[in-house]
């Protein structure tokens, strides 16, 4: 049973020094009893006290990791139910499946697909995450051919999904070394798959047909000796696997329920209907598949899952931000007009998007606000003309032009005789709205 906070307070040093982050021990061990914080972040911790609060310092949902190398997949180590309570700590992974059973072109044309699937959204590169290589034709060699195969092809990791124990061992011969998922222990196998397992040490899904029978098989595994686990209850239909992720969630970080401790994996694939098999995904990035596995490597299906993680797993306390420097949209010269925003991405790429579009070339600068927007970071302090006259005289736009102008955004005008008395740029106030760019530009330079 988990231990209240009040208990693990009477086993921290009492110093209150602040360095774990916490004003006082009694706040950091209310952290460490609702899953927020780690033992860790204490430095005068002791050895007998660590022992001792082992179990109620452990991350709720374990931290798994799939493949190696830069292409290594992190799931689990959830610490909430909902995003505004903190954040999500790892986006949800993304497999899509190959069939033993498919020729050996049509192997290598879908991978090469899965391959080609990496999107730039907002100037950050997605992708995505694991290659499934099934065992659908029942036939160990075949198997252990595509898995060469894919394994060859792509540098993603790899989830292995066959029952048949002697296939999934050849199967880890060739392909151990990359750390792929195994899948899966049943009531049936899981000492046979467990084993395995151990002895290639690679992770391992178990799998049951409800949740009664999953918690059974996960303490059979974890008796055996192996907890690097993904676990699925084994439902198909969209509204039970939805209602069974929801309870593994709760179970495991309101109840500290040790069975239910670990990433879950749901399976979205329905190769007769992409439509549908895009829906059923993205309800499982929601709620709260560390993996999900999906049959259809088209943009069209992929790239709105990937949008939609993006939006999920984003930390709520930090705004994605773009790099504060100078931008060059369309090759601008000496003569170009120099607009000046906030590195707050989503207002960067509208003003960079309908620079763009207006075709005339010019500077972008996104003046380092911490990812805020104009209106807020201005509100804020962070949007001041001592700012941008600070960051306008470092990244050195002077160099770069032969006039003595600077367009700043419509909402911001009042900062327009300040700033051009600290930066001696003659200032020209710009639309309010990013859209309004092109007519500006049309209209007010030449």
């Amino acid at each position: 049973m988990a231990l209240t906070g009040l208990e693990i307070y009477k086993q921290l040093p009492k110093k209150n020094c602040k360095e774990c982050g916490q004003p006082t021990c009694l706040a950091f061990a209310m952290q460490l009893a609702a899953g927020k914080a780690s033992l860790e972040a204490c430095p005068y911790v002791s050895d007998a006290a660590k022992e001792f609060l082992g179990a109620a310092s452990a991350p709720p949902i374990a931290l798994v990791k799939i493949g190696t190398g830069e292409k290594e997949l992190s799931i689990g180590n959830e610490t909430v139910l909902f995003r505004h309570d903190k954040r999500f700590e790892h986006p949800t992974g993304i497999a899509i499946e190959v069939y033993d059973d498919m020729s050996a072109e049509e192997i290598a044309a879908k991978v090469d697909a899965i391959n080609k699937l990496v999107f730039d959204r907002v100037g950050q590169i997605h992708e995505v995450d694991l290659v499934a290589v099934v065992n659908r034709s029942g036939d160990a060699g075949k198997f252990v051919e595509a898995v060469k195969a894919v394994q060859g092809a792509t540098k993603y990791p790899l989830i292995l999904i066959s029952s048949d124990v002697n296939a999934m061992g050849q199967a880890l011969e060739v392909a151990a070394a990359g750390k792929p998922l195994v899948y899966a222990a049943t009531a049936e196998n899981y000492e046979a798959m467990t084993e395995l397992a151990k002895k290639y040490q690679v992770p391992l899904a178990v799998k049951g047909s409800n949740l009664n029978e999953l918690a059974e098989l996960v303490e059979k595994v974890t008796a055996l000796g192996w907890k690097e686990l993904v676990i699925d209850s084994g439902a198909r239909e969209v509204a039970q696997a939805l209602g069974d992720l929801t309870q593994i969630r709760r179970k495991a970080l309101k109840e500290k329920f040790r069975p239910f401790g670990y990433p879950a994996i749901a399976f979205a694939s329905n190769p007769e209907n992409p439509l549908q098999e895009a829906i059923d995904a993205g309800v499982y990035i929601a709620k709260y598949a560390g993996i999900v596995v999906i049959s259809s490597a088209d943009p069209a299906v992929v790239l709105p899952l990937i949008t939609l993680r993006l939006n999920i797993y984003t930390d709520p306390q930090k705004p994605i931000a773009v790099e504060a420097k100078i931008y060059e949209i369309g090759n601008p010269g000496p003569d170009a007009p120099v607009f000046i925003t906030t590195n707050f991405s989503l207002t960067y790429f509208c003003v960079a998007g309908d620079v763009e579009a207006s075709r005339v070339p010019a500077y972008v600068i996104p003046i380092d606000t911490d990812g805020i927007s104009v209106l807020t970071a201005w509100a804020a302090g962070k949007y001041s003309p001592e700012k941008i006259a600070e960051d306008l005289k470092n990244l050195g736009i002077k160099d770069k032009i032969n006039h003595n102008k600077i367009i700043i955004p419509g909402h911001v005008a009042v900062l327009s005789g300040k700033l051009a008395e600290l930066s001696g740029f003659e200032v020209i106030v710009g639309p309010r709205e990013s859209s309004g760019i092109p007519s500006f530009l049309k209209q007010r330079w030449n």
